[in-house]
Protein backbone atom coordinates (compact mmCIF):
# COMPACT_ATOMS: atom_id res chain seq x y z
CA UNK A 1 0.00 0.00 0.00
CA UNK A 2 1.41 3.45 -0.51
CA UNK A 3 1.85 6.49 1.67
CA UNK A 4 -0.03 9.69 2.15
CA UNK A 5 3.11 11.39 3.16
CA UNK A 6 6.84 9.88 3.69
CA UNK A 7 9.33 11.95 6.59
CA UNK A 8 12.71 10.70 5.47
CA UNK A 9 15.09 10.21 7.46
CA UNK A 10 14.40 12.90 10.77
CA UNK A 11 15.66 12.32 13.99
CA UNK A 12 12.75 10.55 15.58
CA UNK A 13 11.21 11.60 19.52
CA UNK A 14 8.59 9.24 19.92
CA UNK A 15 6.95 12.22 22.87
CA UNK A 16 7.26 9.59 25.61
CA UNK A 17 10.86 10.63 27.05
CA UNK A 18 12.97 7.89 24.83
CA UNK A 19 16.30 8.18 23.25
CA UNK A 20 15.07 9.71 19.81
CA UNK A 21 16.28 8.02 16.61
CA UNK A 22 16.57 8.18 12.95
CA UNK A 23 13.61 7.08 11.55
CA UNK A 24 11.58 7.37 8.51
CA UNK A 25 7.53 7.63 9.58
CA UNK A 26 4.59 6.64 6.86
CA UNK A 27 1.69 8.47 7.19
CA UNK A 28 -1.77 7.04 5.64
CA UNK A 29 -5.28 8.01 6.40
CA UNK A 30 -4.24 10.74 9.04
CA UNK A 31 -2.31 7.67 10.80
CA UNK A 32 1.68 6.88 11.70
CA UNK A 33 1.49 3.99 9.42
CA UNK A 34 5.01 2.59 9.28
CA UNK A 35 8.16 4.08 11.56
CA UNK A 36 11.59 2.43 10.04
CA UNK A 37 15.33 2.44 10.24
CA UNK A 38 15.90 2.43 6.95
CA UNK A 39 13.77 3.57 2.98
CA UNK A 40 9.85 3.47 2.63
CA UNK A 41 8.90 2.87 -0.79
CA UNK A 42 7.84 6.29 -2.24
CA UNK A 43 6.36 5.03 -5.03
CA UNK A 44 3.03 7.09 -5.69
CA UNK A 45 3.31 8.41 -2.05
CA UNK A 46 2.26 12.44 -3.20
CA UNK A 47 4.56 14.46 -0.61
CA UNK A 48 7.85 13.57 1.03
CA UNK A 49 9.73 15.70 3.21
CA UNK A 50 13.15 15.51 3.42
CA UNK A 51 14.12 15.59 7.46
CA UNK A 52 17.53 15.38 7.33
CA UNK A 53 19.44 16.90 10.11
CA UNK A 54 15.57 17.82 11.61
CA UNK A 55 13.72 17.03 14.48
CA UNK A 56 10.72 14.54 13.87
CA UNK A 57 8.54 15.59 17.02
CA UNK A 58 4.79 15.24 18.38
CA UNK A 59 2.65 18.51 17.75
CA UNK A 60 3.22 20.38 20.76
CA UNK A 61 -0.41 20.40 22.90
CA UNK A 62 -0.87 24.24 24.63
CA UNK A 63 -3.28 23.55 27.51
CA UNK A 64 -3.92 27.42 29.05
CA UNK A 65 -5.28 29.17 25.99
CA UNK A 66 -8.58 31.58 25.87
CA UNK A 67 -9.25 31.13 21.92
CA UNK A 68 -12.77 30.80 22.76
CA UNK A 69 -14.05 33.17 20.99
CA UNK A 70 -11.17 33.62 18.49
CA UNK A 71 -12.04 29.38 16.96
CA UNK A 72 -15.09 31.24 15.61
CA UNK A 73 -13.77 33.91 13.53
CA UNK A 74 -10.19 32.11 12.01
CA UNK A 75 -10.81 28.08 12.91
CA UNK A 76 -7.28 27.41 11.95
CA UNK A 77 -6.18 29.41 15.01
CA UNK A 78 -2.78 29.91 12.66
CA UNK A 79 -1.17 31.92 15.61
CA UNK A 80 0.03 28.66 17.44
CA UNK A 81 -0.06 26.08 14.23
CA UNK A 82 3.03 28.08 13.23
CA UNK A 83 4.93 27.63 15.84
CA UNK A 84 4.09 23.41 15.91
CA UNK A 85 1.24 23.81 18.22
CA UNK A 86 -1.36 21.04 17.00
CA UNK A 87 -3.73 21.04 20.14
CA UNK A 88 -4.88 23.61 22.03
CA UNK A 89 -7.62 23.44 24.97
CA UNK A 90 -9.96 26.36 25.31
CA UNK A 91 -12.17 27.13 28.82
CA UNK A 92 -9.66 27.53 31.12
CA UNK A 93 -9.85 30.29 33.90
CA UNK A 94 -13.58 29.72 35.04
CA UNK A 95 -14.48 30.75 31.38
CA UNK A 96 -16.35 29.05 28.64
CA UNK A 97 -19.11 29.56 26.19
CA UNK A 98 -21.13 26.78 26.46
CA UNK A 99 -24.22 27.60 28.58
CA UNK A 100 -24.18 31.70 28.88
CA UNK A 101 -25.68 33.65 26.42
CA UNK A 102 -23.81 35.96 23.84
CA UNK A 103 -23.93 39.46 26.30
CA UNK A 104 -22.80 37.60 29.28
CA UNK A 105 -20.29 35.33 27.85
CA UNK A 106 -18.07 38.90 26.31
CA UNK A 107 -18.92 40.40 29.58
CA UNK A 108 -16.75 37.69 31.53
CA UNK A 109 -14.63 37.24 28.86
CA UNK A 110 -13.03 40.67 27.35
CA UNK A 111 -12.00 42.79 29.88
CA UNK A 112 -10.32 39.57 31.70
CA UNK A 113 -9.15 38.16 28.70
CA UNK A 114 -7.93 42.03 27.22
CA UNK A 115 -9.90 41.38 23.86
CA UNK A 116 -11.71 44.13 22.40
CA UNK A 117 -15.53 43.46 23.48
CA UNK A 118 -17.26 44.13 20.62
CA UNK A 119 -15.74 41.72 18.55
CA UNK A 120 -15.64 38.99 21.15
CA UNK A 121 -19.42 39.75 21.27
CA UNK A 122 -19.74 39.80 17.55
CA UNK A 123 -18.36 36.68 17.17
CA UNK A 124 -20.48 34.78 19.53
CA UNK A 125 -23.86 36.70 18.10
CA UNK A 126 -23.08 35.58 14.75
CA UNK A 127 -22.07 32.43 15.39
CA UNK A 128 -23.40 30.95 18.67
CA UNK A 129 -25.94 28.51 17.96
CA UNK A 130 -25.68 26.15 20.80
CA UNK A 131 -27.48 25.88 24.44
CA UNK A 132 -26.27 22.93 25.65
CA UNK A 133 -22.82 20.81 25.73
CA UNK A 134 -23.40 18.46 23.14
CA UNK A 135 -24.37 21.45 20.30
CA UNK A 136 -21.09 23.58 21.56
CA UNK A 137 -19.04 20.39 20.93
CA UNK A 138 -20.97 19.75 17.37
CA UNK A 139 -20.73 23.10 16.54
CA UNK A 140 -16.83 23.04 17.07
CA UNK A 141 -16.16 20.12 15.46
CA UNK A 142 -18.00 21.34 12.20
CA UNK A 143 -15.56 24.49 12.17
CA UNK A 144 -12.79 23.95 9.91
CA UNK A 145 -10.68 23.40 12.33
CA UNK A 146 -6.66 23.90 11.78
CA UNK A 147 -5.71 22.10 15.73
CA UNK A 148 -7.21 19.44 17.45
CA UNK A 149 -9.62 21.59 20.29
CA UNK A 150 -10.51 20.53 23.84
CA UNK A 151 -12.05 22.09 26.43
CA UNK A 152 -13.23 22.40 29.78
CA UNK A 153 -16.24 24.18 31.33
CA UNK A 154 -15.79 27.56 33.13
CA UNK A 155 -17.57 27.70 37.02
CA UNK A 156 -18.54 31.40 36.24
CA UNK A 157 -19.93 30.28 32.80
CA UNK A 158 -21.45 27.79 34.85
CA UNK A 159 -22.35 29.86 37.92
CA UNK A 160 -24.03 32.66 35.68
CA UNK A 161 -26.55 29.87 33.46
CA UNK A 162 -27.61 28.79 37.19
CA UNK A 163 -28.26 32.36 39.02
CA UNK A 164 -27.70 35.33 36.50
CA UNK A 165 -25.23 37.25 35.83
CA UNK A 166 -26.08 39.73 38.71
CA UNK A 167 -26.72 37.26 41.44
CA UNK A 168 -24.00 35.57 40.46
CA UNK A 169 -21.61 38.43 40.94
CA UNK A 170 -23.11 39.74 44.14
CA UNK A 171 -21.26 39.37 47.39
CA UNK A 172 -23.78 37.44 49.97
CA UNK A 173 -25.47 35.71 47.48
CA UNK A 174 -25.05 31.73 47.94
CA UNK A 175 -27.14 29.45 45.31
CA UNK A 176 -29.60 27.30 47.20
CA UNK A 177 -29.79 23.71 47.40
CA UNK A 178 -31.70 23.55 44.10
CA UNK A 179 -29.67 25.80 41.98
CA UNK A 180 -26.23 23.85 43.33
CA UNK A 181 -27.53 20.94 42.58
CA UNK A 182 -28.57 22.48 38.78
CA UNK A 183 -25.09 23.55 38.70
CA UNK A 184 -24.31 19.84 39.46
CA UNK A 185 -26.58 18.68 36.46
CA UNK A 186 -25.08 20.93 34.11
CA UNK A 187 -21.66 20.13 34.69
CA UNK A 188 -22.14 16.49 34.21
CA UNK A 189 -23.81 16.90 31.43
CA UNK A 190 -20.93 19.28 30.17
CA UNK A 191 -18.76 15.68 30.65
CA UNK A 192 -21.09 13.22 29.69
CA UNK A 193 -20.23 15.51 25.70
CA UNK A 194 -16.77 14.86 26.43
CA UNK A 195 -16.06 18.31 28.09
CA UNK A 196 -12.31 17.69 29.61
CA UNK A 197 -13.34 18.94 33.43
CA UNK A 198 -14.25 22.29 35.22
CA UNK A 199 -11.94 25.52 35.06
CA UNK A 200 -12.02 27.89 38.24
CA UNK A 201 -10.30 31.00 39.31
CA UNK A 202 -10.58 31.84 43.08
CA UNK A 203 -8.65 35.47 42.59
CA UNK A 204 -10.70 38.01 42.63
CA UNK A 205 -8.55 40.23 40.41
CA UNK A 206 -10.21 39.73 37.12
CA UNK A 207 -12.89 41.56 36.19
CA UNK A 208 -15.74 41.76 34.24
CA UNK A 209 -16.33 44.16 30.62
CA UNK A 210 -19.49 45.91 30.00
CA UNK A 211 -22.00 48.31 31.15
CA UNK A 212 -24.42 46.36 32.93
CA UNK A 213 -21.96 44.88 36.49
CA UNK A 214 -18.65 46.72 34.75
CA UNK A 215 -15.58 46.10 37.56
CA UNK A 216 -17.17 43.04 39.34
CA UNK A 217 -14.96 40.39 40.36
CA UNK A 218 -15.92 36.79 37.93
CA UNK A 219 -18.37 34.50 39.22
CA UNK A 220 -16.34 31.64 40.56
CA UNK A 221 -14.54 34.10 42.92
CA UNK A 222 -17.67 34.32 44.85
CA UNK A 223 -18.12 30.54 45.34
CA UNK A 224 -17.97 29.13 48.77
CA UNK A 225 -15.83 25.96 49.21
CA UNK A 226 -19.28 23.89 49.92
CA UNK A 227 -20.01 24.66 46.35
CA UNK A 228 -16.93 24.17 44.76
CA UNK A 229 -16.51 20.65 46.68
CA UNK A 230 -19.90 19.95 45.24
CA UNK A 231 -18.80 20.39 42.06
CA UNK A 232 -15.74 18.71 42.57
CA UNK A 233 -17.15 15.44 43.59
CA UNK A 234 -18.75 15.51 40.10
CA UNK A 235 -15.32 15.40 38.54
CA UNK A 236 -14.28 13.39 40.96
CA UNK A 237 -17.09 10.46 39.84
CA UNK A 238 -16.53 10.58 36.44
CA UNK A 239 -12.25 10.76 36.70
CA UNK A 240 -12.08 14.35 35.47
CA UNK A 241 -10.12 17.48 36.25
CA UNK A 242 -10.09 20.98 37.63
CA UNK A 243 -7.95 23.60 36.01
CA UNK A 244 -8.05 26.89 38.96
CA UNK A 245 -6.04 29.41 40.60
CA UNK A 246 -5.73 30.11 44.73
CA UNK A 247 -6.42 33.69 45.45
CA UNK A 248 -3.05 35.15 45.18
CA UNK A 249 -4.37 37.71 48.42
CA UNK A 250 -4.67 34.52 50.68
CA UNK A 251 -1.97 31.76 49.45
CA UNK A 252 -3.12 29.61 52.25
CA UNK A 253 -6.59 28.89 50.65
CA UNK A 254 -4.08 27.01 47.89
CA UNK A 255 -4.23 24.11 50.72
CA UNK A 256 -7.94 23.33 50.09
CA UNK A 257 -7.05 22.28 46.70
CA UNK A 258 -4.77 19.71 48.12
CA UNK A 259 -7.37 18.97 50.34
CA UNK A 260 -10.00 18.49 47.58
CA UNK A 261 -7.40 16.74 45.18
CA UNK A 262 -6.81 13.96 47.99
CA UNK A 263 -8.17 10.19 47.43
CA UNK A 264 -8.05 10.29 51.40
CA UNK A 265 -10.60 10.76 53.73
CA UNK A 266 -12.92 7.91 52.66
CA UNK A 267 -13.34 8.85 49.02
CA UNK A 268 -12.51 6.14 46.38
CA UNK A 269 -10.41 8.14 43.78
CA UNK A 270 -8.85 12.03 43.55
CA UNK A 271 -9.05 14.55 41.23
CA UNK A 272 -6.23 15.62 38.92
CA UNK A 273 -6.11 19.11 39.36
CA UNK A 274 -3.45 21.66 37.15
CA UNK A 275 -3.22 25.11 39.15
CA UNK A 276 -2.21 28.75 38.21
CA UNK A 277 0.78 29.11 38.45
CA UNK A 278 4.67 28.41 39.45
CA UNK A 279 7.44 30.48 38.34
CA UNK A 280 9.96 32.94 39.74
CA UNK A 281 8.28 35.80 40.47
CA UNK A 282 10.41 38.93 41.23
CA UNK A 283 7.66 40.34 43.75
CA UNK A 284 8.69 36.70 45.95
CA UNK A 285 11.99 35.50 44.90
CA UNK A 286 12.27 33.22 48.23
CA UNK A 287 8.91 31.25 46.98
CA UNK A 288 10.83 29.90 43.98
CA UNK A 289 13.34 27.65 46.60
CA UNK A 290 9.89 26.64 48.72
CA UNK A 291 7.12 25.45 46.23
CA UNK A 292 8.63 22.59 44.92
CA UNK A 293 9.64 20.91 47.67
CA UNK A 294 6.13 22.08 49.62
CA UNK A 295 3.66 20.54 46.74
CA UNK A 296 5.60 17.78 46.38
CA UNK A 297 5.10 16.89 50.25
CA UNK A 298 1.82 17.64 50.46
CA UNK A 299 0.78 15.78 47.50
CA UNK A 300 2.65 13.07 49.38
CA UNK A 301 1.26 13.71 52.73
CA UNK A 302 -2.41 13.66 51.23
CA UNK A 303 -2.22 11.66 48.47
CA UNK A 304 -3.21 14.23 46.51
CA UNK A 305 -2.38 15.36 42.63
CA UNK A 306 -2.01 18.84 42.35
CA UNK A 307 0.41 20.24 39.66
CA UNK A 308 1.08 23.86 38.67
CA UNK A 309 1.26 25.04 35.10
CA UNK A 310 4.47 26.89 34.42
CA UNK A 311 5.78 29.32 31.41
CA UNK A 312 9.09 28.07 30.76
CA UNK A 313 10.41 31.41 29.62
CA UNK A 314 10.84 34.87 30.64
CA UNK A 315 7.35 36.41 31.64
CA UNK A 316 7.59 39.74 29.76
CA UNK A 317 4.72 42.16 29.93
CA UNK A 318 4.10 45.14 27.52
CA UNK A 319 1.41 47.55 28.41
CA UNK A 320 0.06 50.77 26.67
CA UNK A 321 -0.66 52.73 29.63
CA UNK A 322 -2.27 51.27 31.91
CA UNK A 323 -3.79 49.19 30.25
CA UNK A 324 -2.18 45.98 32.22
CA UNK A 325 -3.99 43.78 34.23
CA UNK A 326 -1.22 43.47 37.03
CA UNK A 327 -2.73 47.48 38.07
CA UNK A 328 -6.41 45.34 38.83
CA UNK A 329 -4.41 44.70 42.10
CA UNK A 330 -5.20 48.31 43.15
CA UNK A 331 -8.62 49.47 44.26
CA UNK A 332 -7.17 52.67 41.91
CA UNK A 333 -6.24 50.51 39.26
CA UNK A 334 -9.72 49.32 38.97
CA UNK A 335 -10.81 52.51 39.17
CA UNK A 336 -8.95 53.68 36.08
CA UNK A 337 -9.42 50.51 33.89
CA UNK A 338 -13.26 51.17 34.80
CA UNK A 339 -13.22 54.24 32.65
CA UNK A 340 -13.18 53.57 29.18
CA UNK A 341 -13.40 57.15 28.09
CA UNK A 342 -9.78 58.44 27.35
CA UNK A 343 -10.65 61.78 28.11
CA UNK A 344 -12.04 60.50 32.04
CA UNK A 345 -9.40 57.92 32.54
CA UNK A 346 -7.07 60.90 31.79
CA UNK A 347 -8.66 63.79 34.01
CA UNK A 348 -8.86 60.56 37.08
CA UNK A 349 -5.21 59.94 36.96
CA UNK A 350 -4.21 63.66 37.23
CA UNK A 351 -6.18 64.22 40.39
CA UNK A 352 -4.44 64.89 43.40
CA UNK A 353 -6.77 63.00 45.52
CA UNK A 354 -6.58 59.95 43.35
CA UNK A 355 -3.14 59.60 43.63
CA UNK A 356 -3.11 59.73 47.15
CA UNK A 357 -5.00 57.16 47.51
CA UNK A 358 -2.91 55.35 44.64
CA UNK A 359 0.32 55.89 46.42
CA UNK A 360 -1.08 55.06 49.74
CA UNK A 361 -1.70 51.34 48.19
CA UNK A 362 0.96 51.00 45.85
CA UNK A 363 3.61 51.56 48.99
CA UNK A 364 1.23 49.03 50.84
CA UNK A 365 3.77 45.89 51.67
CA UNK A 366 1.29 42.85 51.56
CA UNK A 367 1.26 39.26 52.51
CA UNK A 368 1.40 36.78 49.97
CA UNK A 369 2.61 37.13 46.54
CA UNK A 370 1.72 39.52 44.22
CA UNK A 371 1.69 39.48 40.46
CA UNK A 372 4.30 42.58 39.87
CA UNK A 373 7.12 43.21 41.69
CA UNK A 374 6.05 47.38 41.34
CA UNK A 375 9.36 48.12 40.42
CA UNK A 376 9.59 51.54 38.42
CA UNK A 377 12.87 51.52 38.02
CA UNK A 378 12.59 47.50 36.37
CA UNK A 379 9.70 49.07 33.85
CA UNK A 380 11.09 50.88 30.28
CA UNK A 381 9.46 53.04 27.68
CA UNK A 382 9.17 51.78 24.32
CA UNK A 383 7.23 54.00 22.37
CA UNK A 384 5.98 57.35 23.26
CA UNK A 385 5.02 60.85 21.92
CA UNK A 386 8.28 62.36 23.56
CA UNK A 387 10.96 60.82 22.20
CA UNK A 388 13.53 61.66 25.13
CA UNK A 389 11.61 59.09 27.66
CA UNK A 390 11.94 56.25 25.00
CA UNK A 391 14.74 53.94 26.77
CA UNK A 392 13.94 55.26 29.77
CA UNK A 393 12.71 53.46 33.34
CA UNK A 394 9.50 55.38 35.02
CA UNK A 395 12.02 55.09 38.18
CA UNK A 396 14.99 56.79 36.73
CA UNK A 397 12.31 59.27 35.18
CA UNK A 398 11.46 59.70 38.96
CA UNK A 399 14.99 60.47 40.16
CA UNK A 400 15.26 62.98 37.83
CA UNK A 401 12.53 65.04 38.42
CA UNK A 402 12.66 64.48 42.28
CA UNK A 403 9.47 62.73 42.24
CA UNK A 404 7.58 59.34 43.65
CA UNK A 405 7.69 56.56 40.97
CA UNK A 406 4.21 56.36 40.49
CA UNK A 407 3.80 60.08 40.10
CA UNK A 408 6.45 60.39 37.36
CA UNK A 409 4.58 57.16 35.96
CA UNK A 410 0.95 58.80 36.09
CA UNK A 411 2.91 62.22 34.98
CA UNK A 412 4.15 60.74 31.96
CA UNK A 413 0.53 58.99 30.55
CA UNK A 414 -1.35 61.84 31.16
CA UNK A 415 1.63 64.33 29.85
CA UNK A 416 1.93 61.98 26.61
CA UNK A 417 -2.18 60.78 26.72
CA UNK A 418 -2.15 57.28 28.64
CA UNK A 419 -2.64 54.73 25.76
CA UNK A 420 0.41 56.45 23.61
CA UNK A 421 3.17 55.23 26.12
CA UNK A 422 4.02 51.85 25.90
CA UNK A 423 6.23 50.04 28.73
CA UNK A 424 7.68 46.48 29.47
CA UNK A 425 8.61 45.14 31.96
CA UNK A 426 9.84 41.14 33.25
CA UNK A 427 7.80 40.07 35.96
CA UNK A 428 8.74 36.44 36.48
CA UNK A 429 10.96 33.84 35.81
CA UNK A 430 14.05 36.08 35.11
CA UNK A 431 16.53 34.66 36.57
CA UNK A 432 17.91 31.34 34.29
CA UNK A 433 19.02 28.81 36.81
CA UNK A 434 15.83 29.04 38.61
CA UNK A 435 13.94 29.17 35.80
CA UNK A 436 15.92 25.54 34.63
CA UNK A 437 14.98 24.37 38.21
CA UNK A 438 11.36 24.54 37.27
CA UNK A 439 11.32 22.83 34.12
CA UNK A 440 12.68 19.85 36.20
CA UNK A 441 10.33 20.37 38.59
CA UNK A 442 7.77 17.31 38.87
CA UNK A 443 5.06 19.11 40.30
CA UNK A 444 4.74 21.34 37.36
CA UNK A 445 3.51 20.68 33.73
CA UNK A 446 4.09 23.04 30.66
CA UNK A 447 1.61 25.40 30.16
CA UNK A 448 -0.10 29.05 30.78
CA UNK A 449 0.69 30.20 27.30
CA UNK A 450 -2.77 32.48 27.46
CA UNK A 451 -2.63 31.77 23.86
CA UNK A 452 -5.41 33.96 22.39
CA UNK A 453 -6.06 36.78 24.82
CA UNK A 454 -3.89 39.79 26.23
CA UNK A 455 -3.28 40.45 22.46
CA UNK A 456 -1.62 43.88 23.02
CA UNK A 457 0.73 42.30 26.47
CA UNK A 458 2.40 39.49 25.79
CA UNK A 459 3.23 37.05 23.20
CA UNK A 460 3.91 33.13 24.00
CA UNK A 461 2.91 31.56 21.27
CA UNK A 462 6.35 30.04 21.09
CA UNK A 463 6.91 28.86 24.13
CA UNK A 464 7.39 25.36 23.39
CA UNK A 465 10.39 26.57 20.50
CA UNK A 466 11.86 28.73 23.00
CA UNK A 467 12.37 25.80 25.43
CA UNK A 468 13.65 23.50 23.25
CA UNK A 469 16.42 26.36 22.24
CA UNK A 470 17.33 26.49 26.01
CA UNK A 471 17.70 22.85 26.64
CA UNK A 472 19.64 22.78 23.30
CA UNK A 473 21.83 25.62 23.78
CA UNK A 474 22.07 24.24 27.56
CA UNK A 475 23.38 20.97 26.04
CA UNK A 476 26.03 22.81 23.48
CA UNK A 477 27.20 24.74 26.68
CA UNK A 478 28.09 21.65 27.92
CA UNK A 479 25.72 22.56 30.98
CA UNK A 480 22.75 20.30 30.35
CA UNK A 481 19.70 20.70 32.87
CA UNK A 482 17.22 18.86 30.30
CA UNK A 483 17.57 16.13 27.44
CA UNK A 484 15.59 17.19 24.36
CA UNK A 485 13.43 14.16 24.75
CA UNK A 486 12.70 14.87 28.14
CA UNK A 487 11.88 18.24 26.96
CA UNK A 488 9.54 16.73 24.41
CA UNK A 489 8.03 14.78 26.83
CA UNK A 490 6.83 17.59 28.90
CA UNK A 491 5.23 19.86 26.04
CA UNK A 492 3.66 16.92 24.37
CA UNK A 493 2.37 13.41 26.30
CA UNK A 494 2.92 14.78 29.57
CA UNK A 495 -0.09 17.22 29.49
CA UNK A 496 -2.13 15.22 27.20
CA UNK A 497 -2.28 12.13 29.93
CA UNK A 498 -3.19 14.83 33.19
CA UNK A 499 -5.64 16.44 30.97
CA UNK A 500 -7.10 13.39 29.47
CA UNK A 501 -7.46 13.70 25.86
CA UNK A 502 -5.48 11.52 23.01
CA UNK A 503 -2.86 13.18 21.93
CA UNK A 504 1.43 14.26 22.46
CA UNK A 505 2.88 10.86 20.87
CA UNK A 506 3.85 9.98 17.70
CA UNK A 507 4.19 6.00 17.27
CA UNK A 508 2.79 3.40 14.92
CA UNK A 509 -0.81 3.40 14.89
CA UNK A 510 -1.36 7.69 16.69
CA UNK A 511 -3.03 10.08 14.90
CA UNK A 512 -0.03 12.00 13.27
CA UNK A 513 0.05 15.05 14.64
CA UNK A 514 3.62 16.10 14.25
CA UNK A 515 5.90 19.21 13.50
CA UNK A 516 9.56 18.66 12.16
CA UNK A 517 12.07 21.05 13.65
CA UNK A 518 15.17 22.44 12.15
CA UNK A 519 17.48 22.87 15.25
CA UNK A 520 19.28 25.40 13.41
CA UNK A 521 16.87 27.19 13.51
CA UNK A 522 16.02 27.61 17.09
CA UNK A 523 17.94 31.07 16.88
CA UNK A 524 17.40 34.46 18.34
CA UNK A 525 14.51 34.94 16.55
CA UNK A 526 11.98 32.75 18.76
CA UNK A 527 12.79 35.40 21.56
CA UNK A 528 12.32 38.75 18.94
CA UNK A 529 9.57 40.85 19.42
CA UNK A 530 7.04 41.17 16.76
CA UNK A 531 3.17 42.67 15.99
CA UNK A 532 1.11 41.55 13.00
CA UNK A 533 -2.55 43.37 12.44
CA UNK A 534 -5.57 40.96 13.49
CA UNK A 535 -8.09 41.33 10.66
CA UNK A 536 -10.80 39.87 12.14
CA UNK A 537 -10.43 41.90 15.14
CA UNK A 538 -10.53 44.93 12.92
CA UNK A 539 -7.12 45.45 11.98
CA UNK A 540 -5.84 45.45 15.75
CA UNK A 541 -1.80 44.96 15.79
CA UNK A 542 -1.26 42.09 18.40
CA UNK A 543 2.31 41.36 19.86
CA UNK A 544 2.65 37.71 18.16
CA UNK A 545 6.00 35.51 17.35
CA UNK A 546 7.66 34.91 14.12
CA UNK A 547 10.26 31.86 14.09
CA UNK A 548 9.63 30.75 10.47
CA UNK A 549 13.64 29.14 10.51
CA UNK A 550 12.55 26.71 12.57
CA UNK A 551 9.69 25.06 11.89
CA UNK A 552 10.15 23.34 8.72
CA UNK A 553 6.77 21.64 8.83
CA UNK A 554 3.42 21.05 11.22
CA UNK A 555 1.06 18.48 10.32
CA UNK A 556 -2.82 17.68 11.72
CA UNK A 557 -4.35 14.55 11.49
CA UNK A 558 -1.30 13.44 8.48
CA UNK A 559 -1.93 16.42 6.02
CA UNK A 560 0.96 19.26 6.34
CA UNK A 561 -0.72 22.23 7.05
CA UNK A 562 2.00 24.67 7.38
CA UNK A 563 5.46 24.27 5.64
CA UNK A 564 8.26 26.59 5.04
CA UNK A 565 6.61 29.73 6.68
CA UNK A 566 3.12 29.75 4.69
CA UNK A 567 -0.21 27.83 5.25
CA UNK A 568 -1.62 25.45 2.69
CA UNK A 569 -4.57 26.83 0.55
CA UNK A 570 -7.93 26.39 2.30
CA UNK A 571 -6.71 26.14 5.89
CA UNK A 572 -9.07 27.44 8.21
CA UNK A 573 -11.23 28.30 5.65
CA UNK A 574 -12.34 25.36 3.60
CA UNK A 575 -10.17 22.77 4.99
CA UNK A 576 -10.13 20.92 8.18
CA UNK A 577 -7.55 19.31 9.39
CA UNK A 578 -8.38 19.38 13.69
CA UNK A 579 -11.09 17.72 15.74
CA UNK A 580 -12.60 17.90 18.41
CA UNK A 581 -10.93 15.71 21.31
CA UNK A 582 -13.04 14.42 23.78
CA UNK A 583 -12.16 13.19 27.57
CA UNK A 584 -10.95 9.65 27.80
CA UNK A 585 -8.95 6.89 26.45
CA UNK A 586 -8.68 6.06 22.74
CA UNK A 587 -10.38 3.39 22.82
CA UNK A 588 -13.34 5.11 24.74
CA UNK A 589 -13.16 7.67 21.83
CA UNK A 590 -13.62 4.85 19.00
CA UNK A 591 -16.76 3.94 20.72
Amino acid sequence: MTYDLIIRNGLWFDGLGNAPQVRTLGIRDGVVADIVSGELDETDCPDVIDAAGKWVVPGFIDVHTHYDAEVLLDPGLRESVRHGVTTVLLGNCSLSTVYADAEDAADLFSRVEAVPRTFVLDALQSHKTWSTPAEYVRALEELPLGPNIGSMLGHSDLRTAVLGLDRATTDGVIPTDAELEKMAALLDEGLDAGLLGMSGMDAAIDKLDGDRFRSRALPSTFATWRERRRLIKVLRKRGRMLQSAPNVRKPLTALNFFLASSSMFGRRRGVRMSLLVSADAKSSPGAVRVFGPGARLLNAVLNASVRFQHLPVPFELYSDGIDLPVFEEFGAGTAALHLRDQLERNALLADTEYRRRFRKSFDRKKLGPTLWHRDFHDAVIVECPDANLIGKSFGQIADERGLHPLDAFLDVLVDNGERNVRWTTIVANHRPKQLDKLANEPVIHMGFSDAGAHLRNMAFYNFSLRLLKRVRDAEAAGRPFMSVQRAVYRLTSEVADWFGFDAGTLRPGDRADFVVIDPAGLNDSVDAYHEEQVPFYGGLSRMVNRNDDAVVATGVGGTVVYRNGRFCDGFGTTMKSGRFLRAGSRELQAV
